[in-house]
Order: structure tokens, then C-alpha cells, then sequence
């Protein structure tokens, strides 16, 4: 279907790289999603052996780089080869689906270190990420009942945000993404019939949080690893499908206590930011202090 030219704009992707306003509408979603969907096939062509599909589709996954505005530190709209004029990151329009620049300026999932480097490096790209979760709270254009659960301009009810708070841990300030996580976790679930904050697509507003009071997250589903984040149980078990148990644990959590002062795996410290998925196979314990500072 990547190679179906009839559909949604793909002739256009194909021979550019990119979407423009006038070949498709929502054209800056579909090309970020296009090019992290083009990552996934590269992956499942590399498990195969095929070097020259792997080559091809890992070229197509950095499209994205053609729509960054180096400048305003914004993935946006293009046309006729310039800028899609007038620009306003805060307006829903079309150029992206169910959102604004704002809610797709993150959504590289799959080279999360080319989009640092795009923005500027580690600190340009801490500055953006603030800003997100600090602008104001309210959109222009059209109305859009997806968008809400807003901290900032994160909607945390639709969900081409849901990684965005886990990219802290990218540049090596994990702190923030426990800061966050915890606000969502605590603020946007409740035990009530109106108990989600935003659309419940195939399930995903739930796994967000199954996930992250587990303390970790996928930001790239078709890359095995985890990035981690604070629990927010004291203790809790997986039961994993080759019959092992993962256990983990938050020594000392408590609704101050939600940042992590250090960590063991299997009684070894561990310093990655992620777990991945083999080690999670392994089984055993993963052991969180957990502290207010």
C-alpha cells in the first residue's frame, strides 16, 4: 500500500518526499506519518534481508525534514515550494488532522535525534518542548472536539501527543517527563463515567496509562525499547507470555515522592533511559527510589 501512487496524496510523496497544501490535505500529518510508516517498513525489510528496500524506505522516513522551519522551530506547511502562508501554530486547520502545528511538531517518533538536531541541539529543542507544555491553552480556526486534555498546547485527548512528555528523557532531563506523566496520570483519569479526558481510539488513551503507571512507554512502537519514566505504584507484576515475571517496584512513592533518584535492574544499577523489550523478556525486578526532589 506504500507503493499504491492513487492513494492519499502518495504520488506526490513519492516523487517529493513531502506533501504540499495543494497535493493532499492534511498534507503535514500524512507526510509525518507516511515517514514513520515508511521507518516500520525499512524495519520489517531489514529483518528480511532485503538491503535494497531497507536502503529505500529508511531514505523515505526523513521526508519530515523537508517541511522544518529552521528558523521558527516548527514542522509546517509547504506550497508551491515555499511556506504555506499565513502561519499560525496555534490554528486547526487543514493542513493536519484533528490538530494544529503545535500537536504534530513532535511527531517524529522514529528519528527523535534528527529532530533535536533539526531544532538546534539539546537546548533549542528543551526551550520547544517547555514551550509546548507552557503556551497558551487555547486554539484558533476551526473548532475540533479531539483537541483537549491540554496542558499548554499538548492534548493529551488526542493521540499524536501521547509521546511528547516521554521526549525529555532524550535530552537527559527525565525529571520533566516524571513532572508531566504525573500531572496526566493524577488530573485527566478519573473513576467516573466521563473518566477519560479525550477519544478512546482502539484503546490507546487506556494503554497511555497502563503503560505509564508502569513507568515507561514505547515512543516508537516498531523500535523494542521503553523509555522510562516514574511509577506510580508501589509495587506491581507482569506476568510475561514465556512464563517469567516481571516485577516493578517503587521504593518510597508517594503522591510527592513521584521522581526517580535512581534505579537497579536485577540488583545492578541501571542507567539507561529505556528498557528494551528483550530485558523486559528477561524478567526479574525493576526497583525505583523514589524522591520529592
Amino acid at each position: 500500500s506504500a507503493e499504491t501512487p492513487g492513494r492519499y496524496g502518495l504520488a506526490a510523496y513519492m516523487l517529493k518526499g513531502f506533501l504540499e497544501t495543494d497535493d493532499e490535505h492534511e498534507s503535514v500529518s500524512k507526510t509525518l506519518e507516511y515517514c514513520y510508516d515508511d521507518w516500520c517498513i525499512a524495519q520489517v525489510a531489514k529483518k528480511l534481508g532485503n538491503q535494497d528496500d531497507y536502503k529505500k524506505y529508511m531514505l523515505r522516513s526523513q521526508g519530515w525534514k523537508n517541511l522544518v522551519d529552521n528558523e521558527r522551530k516548527f514542522i509546517r506547511p509547504r506550497k508551491n515550494g515555499g511556506w504555506y502562508e499565513p502561519f499560525d501554530p496555534y490554528e486547526v486547520n487543514n493542513n493536519y488532522t484533528e490538530a494544529n502545528a503545535w500537536q504534530y511538531n513532535f511527531f517524529v517518533p522514529h528519528d527523535v535525534a534528527g529532530l533535536i538536531e533539526q531544532f538546534g541541539g539539546t537546548d533549542w529543542f528543551d526551550i520547544k518542548l517547555d514551550e509546548l507544555f507552557s503556551a497558551v491553552g487555547n486554539t484558533t480556526g476551526r473548532e475540533q472536539a479531539d483537541i483537549s486534555g491540554m496542558i499548554g498546547q499538548y492534548a493529551h485527548g488526542n493521540e499524536p501527543s501521547h509521546h511528547m512528555a516521554y521526549l525529555y528523557g532524550y535530552i537527559n532531563k527525565p525529571w520533566k517527563t516524571e513532572q508531566i506523566v504525573q500531572k496526566i496520570l493524577n488530573d485527566f483519569y478519573k473513576n467516573s463515567p466521563d473518566g477519560l479526558i479525550g477519544n478512546e481510539d482502539c484503546g490507546q488513551m487506556s494503554a497511555w496509562y497502563v503503560l505509564s503507571a508502569l513507568g515507561m512507554y514505547p515512543v516508537c512502537p516498531s523500535n523494542p525499547e521503553f523509555m522510562l519514566a516514574a511509577p506510580l505504584f508501589p509495587e506491581a507484576k507482569i506476568n510475561l507470555e514465556n512464563g517469567k515475571t516481571l516485577v516493578i517496584k517503587a521504593n518510597k512513592v508517594s503522591a510527592k515522592n513521584f521522581y526517580v533518584n535512581g534505579r537497579t535492574f536485577n540488583d545492578t544499577i541501571y542507567k539507561d533511559r529505556a528498557l528494551s523489550y528483550s530485558k523486559i523478556m528477561e524478567g526479574g525486578m525493576l526497583a525505583s527510589n523514589m524522591s520529592s526532589k
